[in-house]
């Protein structure tokens, strides 16, 4: 378990490493705060501590990149497509993965949860690993403004009133089995069902159908 002295001085590096790439859009304050409120945020549901400092730069990243869109500071070159289920751990994690991989940075995406859990289902990572995509660096992360305010469509998925709404935006809401159980045949039926419904936004965001 690294010490708090560990913790604040590895934070400390993080946000100087952020504050060299977001230099013009945001003072050392902000990020600072933005690279700690992470930090805790991740924490809360983390299981392996060792890992929360990467997780946590990748996280504050996003989350000041979205942002920066947000306020109109940097440009959204394409699309921006935002899964959210409770534990963003089994169908937005899916939905996230196939996107990237039809869209090939045609769309960006992100992903988060209501309530997010510690990990990533296992079996939602195997039935993905099955048709040649990996989960290995995805994480489960919280819903928070700054992405919901970057999206341009947000496709909730059985998280409710959990999930805020937004004037203006664009919503989905695909009613989806919750894959969270060891079945995998289940499993296999909801990826499906989201590979067909991720490749018709797709299609819908860049007027480019997929096969």
């Amino acid at each position: 378990m690294p010490t708090l002295l560990t913790v604040d001085a590895v934070l400390e590096r993080v946000a100087a490493t952020l504050a060299d790439k977001f230099s013009g859009n945001f003072n050392p304050e902000t990020i600072s705060r933005y690279v700690n409120e992470s930090y805790v945020a991740l924490y809360r549901t983390a299981r392996l501590d060792q890992h929360l400092p990467a997780l946590t730069e990748r996280f504050a990243t996003d989350r000041l990149t979205a942002l920066a869109q947000a306020k109109g500071a940097i440009g959204k070159p394409v699309p921006e497509v935002l899964f959210l289920c409770v534990h963003n751990a089994g169908r937005s994690q899916m939905a996230a993965a196939l996107m990237n991989h039809h869209a090939q940075g045609r769309v960006n995406v992100r992903s988060a949860g209501s309530a997010p859990g510690a990990t990533v289902s296992a079996t939602a990572a195997a039935v993905l690993a099955e048709i040649g995509i990996n989960l290995d660096d995805a994480f489960p992360k919280p819903l928070t403004d700054d992405v919901l305010r970057a999206a341009d469509v947000v496709v909730t998925m059985g998280c409710g009133d959990a999930c805020p709404i937004i004037s203006g935006k664009r919503y989905l809401d695909w009613t989806l089995a919750d894959p969270a159980s060891d079945d995998l045949d289940l499993a296999r039926a909801v990826r499906d069902d989201i590979d067909t419904r991720v490749r018709a936004l797709l299609a819908d965001l860049t007027n480019h159908p997929t096969r």
